[in-house]
């Protein structure tokens, strides 16, 4: 443990030996006369002229095709005409009487069992859930 509480305590004094020579170091920066700093340079208040443009040629263009104020009307397709169906046979007449329809019977449906009406206030008791009776003693 000893050489690193050396090492620790060197380092120590070397960093105080260093930052006291910065310290000196920047207090003489300090008391240095200041160096002239140029002014900045001004803006000149009118902008220059702008440059010549050219002008374009214009160039000869067609003129666009008229269009006409009455157009072609299309001629629709005639239909095609079907025969005419031949006539046909006259419907049978309906029987004035209608057949009878035979009697089924259905059998019986099955009783259902009586459901109690009352409701029973008493909850059965089960033995194996009870404690079992305690025995007094004289």
């Amino acid at each position: 443990m000893a050489p690193g509480r050396s090492c620790v305590l060197t380092f120590s004094i070397a960093l105080l030996f260093v930052s006291t020579t910065l310290s000196s170091a920047a207090r003489h920066l300090l008391q240095m006369a200041q160096p002239a700093v140029p002014g900045l340079p001004t803006l000149p208040t009118s902008l220059p002229p702008m440059p010549f443009m050219p002008t374009i040629p214009k160039l000869a263009v067609p003129p666009l095709p008229s269009i006409p104020t009455t157009l072609p009307q299309p001629t629709l397709p005639t239909q095609p005409t079907l025969p005419k169906p031949a006539m046909l046979p006259p419907l049978p007449n309906l029987p004035t009487t209608m057949p009878t329809i035979p009697k089924v019977t259905l059998p019986p449906l099955p009783t259902m069992p009586s459901i109690p009406t009352t409701i029973p206030t008493t909850i059965p008791s089960i033995p194996f859930l009870y404690p079992p009776p305690v025995t007094t003693s004289p």
